[in-house]
């Protein structure tokens, strides 16, 4: 999978980057590779789901797919 990031410089010095696929996803980081690391961890975190708040039935499957 692919996304286009949206990368700012802050004022008061640094990144801070918005993934504006995802609604709400952002972060930010003092230098440039810090500001990747965290943009990875943030697209990580907005796309992850919580199975422990989902009904399953017996027929239901869960199947975890790299995009």
């Amino acid at each position: 999978m692919k996304l286009k990031v949206l990368i700012h410089e802050a004022e008061e010095g640094g990144f801070w980057a918005e993934v504006p696929s995802i609604e709400g996803c952002v972060t930010q980081g003092e230098s440039f590779d810090e500001l990747l690391t965290n943009l990875y961890e943030a697209v990580e975190g907005c796309l992850s789901v919580d199975l422990e708040d989902i009904q399953l039935t017996p027929g239901d499957r869960v199947l975890e797919i790299a995009v």
